[in-house]
């Protein structure tokens, strides 16, 4: 244990969806249970995701076909993040997200684009397409980058992530892509304030040492790493300081604030 908590009173626990909860179709061993016990706990739940292969409500059909209990304001999506910051910039994105995706940018405008949002989308990830997102930054759109993760859990192994794509981007272009997805520390401040909730009164439960645990803790929560999903061995030095605690799964970090921190 890297962090004291015996001091902080705990208000609501953020929890990553694939690789804590399932990975693809097939939930974690035990995690249905364990959320319905933490949900008898004085605690107010988010869960909160980097995905971007889908939109938030195909996402909550795959999450209750799973057997979990879970209402669509429950969740915070980086998709939803990176819609508020197009509005917000008043540009016209070239969406290069995945096609099932495409619903949570409802609204937005994206003829003659003059910025590029840029996910997971593996079926567009080709020299063509790469290359007018290129063409659009070097003439100075930004590069609004869903988020920068290195790798995800698929059922047939660990699976590229959008990093690899928006850092091609950056380098090509000599430019920086604003990340609005984990692990930034808007992402958790803003999925806090939607529930009233400071920091110090939270704690975050996901299978990426980087995006979930070092970005909350940033934000000042405590991080509890699980060894599913995306977890490799020794994960737990990428990050300083390190996770409040590891765990072996979702259920085990549930006993773990149900018994010691609540």
């Amino acid at each position: 244990m890297v962090q004291m908590a015996s001091r902080r009173i705990l208000k609501a626990v953020l929890v990553d969806l694939s690789g804590t909860l399932h990975v693809d179709d097939t939930p974690i061993p035990g995690a249905q249970e364990a959320l319905k016990r933490l949900r008898n706990a004085p605690v107010v739940i988010r869960f909160v995701t980097n995905t971007t292969k889908e939109c938030k409500k195909s996402l909550l059909k795959r999450l209750v076909d799973l057997g979990f209990g879970i209402g669509e304001d429950e969740i915070f999506t980086s998709l939803t993040a990176a819609k508020n910051l197009v509005e917000q910039k008043n540009v016209r994105p070239m969406l290069l997200v995945d096609d099932s995706a495409l619903q949570d940018f409802e609204g937005i405008a994206t003829h003659s684009p003059n910025a590029v949002v840029i996910g997971l989308a593996p079926e567009h990830f080709n020299y063509q397409t790469m290359n007018k997102a290129f063409r659009l930054a070097l003439d100075g759109a930004p590069i609004i980058a869903i988020h920068k993760a290195r790798y995800y859990k698929k059922k047939d192994g660990l699976a590229l992530g959008p990093g690899a794509f928006v850092t091609g981007l950056e380098y090509a272009t000599d430019s920086k892509a604003i990340v609005v997805g984990k692990p930034e520390k808007t992402f958790f401040l803003e999925a806090l304030r939607s529930i009233g909730c400071l920091p110090e009164e939270a704690i975050m439960i996901g299978d990426d040492c980087r995006d979930d645990v070092g970005g909350a803790q940033n934000s000042g929560m405590l991080g509890i790493l699980v060894k599913t999903g995306k977890y490799r061995p020794g994960d737990e030095d990428k990050i300083q300081p390190g996770p409040y605690r590891t765990c072996e799964s979702f259920p085990q970090a549930v006993d773990h604030i149900l018994n010691d921190l609540l």
